[in-house]
């Protein structure tokens, strides 16, 4: 994913769906998503990370 809108709109849409806090993260010149719990500290530049608990349950 290169642009940062979409990555961030898959990244909301992810941690709705799976119910699991997902981090947005930058690569090089490249974006993109993956669970909280499968990155390592220091391993990727994080943008931000998603919640789905802050905004309640998935519709």
């Amino acid at each position: 994913m290169s642009d940062l809108a979409t990555a961030q709109n898959h990244a909301f849409q992810l941690a709705r769906t799976l119910m699991v806090p997902i981090t947005l993260f930058r690569s090089g010149d490249e974006f993109g998503v993956l669970p909280s719990d499968e990155l390592e500290d220091g391993e990727v530049e994080t943008v931000a990370e998603y919640d789905p608990f802050q905004f309640g349950p998935a519709h």
